[in-house]
C-alpha cells in the first residue's frame, strides 16, 4: 500500500488570503524614510550636527515627548543622514544608536559604544576604566563622535555616564564626543545631580503628540505601502487615528491599531479591514500599551504602581463611618509608607514625598488609577486611590524587572 504524504500544517497558512503587502510596514518598529509633521524637529537637531561636518562639537541635546511623538524615528533619520553624508564626503564623523532599556549601565553603555566603534573586537570583561580610554582614544584620533541614549532615564547610574561622557572632551585634542539623550520624562534633567548639569551645556527640544488628522495622514503613508490596494477602509484608518488621537497622540498607538486589525480580518479571511476589526482589536491594543508604558516609566513610579498593585491585593475591603464596603481603595498615605518599605526592600533609595505625589499624579493621568477626596463619611483628609486594572497582572510585570 503506498503511503500517504501528509502535506506540511503551514502549507495552508502560506496559501491563506491576507490584506498585507507587506507586514513589517505597519509595525511599530518600522523607520519610514518620510517623516510627516517633523520638519522642525529635523532641522533642530540637524542643525546642531551640522557643527560636526567642520570639525567642531555637536551640542548636547535632550529629546523629551510622550511615548509614540517621533523621537526615536526623528533622532535616528537624522544620525543616519549625517553618517551617511560625512562618509561620502570622507569627514570624520561617526555615531551610534543605544538604547538604555537593554544597556542600562554606565558599563553596559560604555561597552555597547566602543563595540559599534570597533566591531572586530571584544570588550566584555575589560574594566571601565579600559573602556572609557578607548572610547576617548577613538575620539581623539580626530573624529566627532555623537552618541544617542534613547530611554537615557533607564541608566541605574546615569549621573556618573553623563558626567562621563560630557567630560571626556576635557582629555581629547583634536575631535569630540556629543550625545543626544531621548526620554519621555519631561523632568528627567531635573533629577541629575546639580555637577552633572552644570557640565551639560545642553539643549532642550520637546515634540508635541500628534492630533488626529496628523494621525490619519501618517496611517494613509503606511496603508498605501503595507495593505494591498484598497484593502483598508478610510473609516477603519480615521477610526485608528481617532482613538490614538484621544488617548494621548501616540502615531505607535495608531499603527498598533491597524496592525490587529489587519491581522484580525486575516483571520477572518476577510479581504477589508474595516471598522469593525479597529473597534475588535482597540482592546487588544490598550493592554499592549498599558504594559509597554509601564515598561518606559522612571524606577520609583514603577515601585509606587507595584505598591498599590501589592495592597490591592493584600488588603481587606474599606469601611467608612456608615459600614459601607470599598475594595481595592487605599490611603495615599499608606501607600507611600508601603511604597519606602518595598523600595529599602529591593535596595533602592525612596523619592520624597513632593516626587511620589507627581508619580500619582502622572499615574492617573495615564489612566492606571483613580484618585479621590476622602469626603464625607471618612476621619480626617486624605486622597483614596484604586488601580484601574486587575493588581495581579500589573504586580508580576512590574516585579519581573526587580526581582
Amino acid at each position: 500500500m503506498q503511503q500517504t504524504i501528509k502535506q506540511n500544517i503551514f502549507e495552508k497558512a502560506l496559501q491563506r488570503p491576507t490584506v498585507f503587502k507587506d507586514k513589517n510596514l505597519i509595525t511599530p518598529h518600522h523607520i519610514p524614510q518620510e517623516l510627516p509633521f517633523r520638519d522642525k524637529q529635523i532641522e533642530e537637531i540637524m542643525h546642531n550636527l551640522a557643527h560636526t561636518l567642520h570639525g567642531a562639537k555637536a551640542d548636547n541635546i535632550f529629546v523629551y515627548g510622550v511615548t509614540g511623538c517621533g523621537k526615536t524615528c526623528v533622532t535616528k533619520h537624522v544620525m543616519q543622514q549625517l553618517i551617511e553624508f560625512a562618509k561620502a564626503k570622507n569627514v570624520p564623523v561617526d555615531g551610534c544608536y543605544i538604547n538604555c532599556r537593554t544597556h542600562s549601565s554606565k558599563y553596559r553603555v560604555l561597552i555597547k559604544a566602543v563595540q559599534e566603534f570597533y566591531p572586530s573586537e571584544n570588550f566584555m570583561g575589560y574594566s571601565a576604566t579600559f573602556v572609557h580610554e578607548k572610547l576617548i582614544n577613538y575620539a581623539s584620533e580626530g573624529r566627532e563622535v555623537v552618541i544617542v541614549l534613547d530611554e537615557i532615564d533607564m541608566v541605574k547610574d546615569v549621573d556618573d555616564l553623563v558626567y562621563e561622557l560630557t567630560r571626556a572632551n576635557d582629555e581629547i585634542g583634536k575631535g569630540s564626543i556629543s550625545i543626544i539623550g531621548i526620554s519621555n520624562n519631561l523632568r528627567f534633567r531635573d533629577n541629575l545631580d546639580p555637577r552633572t548639569k552644570s557640565s551639560l551645556c545642553e539643549h532642550e527640544l520637546v515634540f508635541p503628540p500628534y492630533n488626529a488628522e496628523e494621525l490619519y495622514e501618517i496611517l494613509r503613508q503606511r496603508t498605501e505601502v503595507a495593505f494591498k490596494p484598497k484593502a483598508v477602509q478610510n473609516s477603519a484608518i480615521s477610526l485608528s487615528a481617532a482613538f490614538a488621537a484621544k488617548e494621548s497622540g501616540d502615531a505607535r498607538t495608531a499603527v498598533m491599531l491597524l496592525l490587529r486589525a489587519g491581522e484580525l480580518a486575516d483571520k477572518k479571511g476577510s479581504e477589508k479591514v474595516s471598522d469593525d476589526e479597529v473597534m475588535q482589536a482597540k482592546c487588544r491594543v490598550e493592554e499592549e500599551l498599558i504594559f509597554n508604558m509601564i515598561d518606559t516609566m522612571p524606577k520609583h513610579q514603577k515601585l509606587v504602581l507595584y505598591t498599590i498593585a501589592k495592597l490591592s491585593m493584600e488588603k481587606k475591603p474599606m469601611k467608612t463611618l456608615a459600614g459601607v464596603e470599598r475594595k481595592g481603595v487605599l490611603f495615599s498615605g499608606e501607600v507611600y509608607d508601603e511604597y519606602c518599605g518595598v523600595a529599602k526592600g529591593f535596595g533602592e533609595s525612596t523619592v520624597s514625598t513632593r516626587w511620589y505625589r507627581q508619580y500619582i499624579s502622572e499615574l492617573e493621568l495615564y489612566g492606571l488609577i483613580t484618585t479621590t477626596a476622602s469626603g464625607k463619611g471618612m476621619k480626617g483628609q486624605t486622597r483614596f486611590i484604586k488601580l484601574g486594572y486587575e493588581p495581579r497582572r500589573i504586580f508580576e510585570s512590574v516585579e519581573k524587572e526587580f526581582k
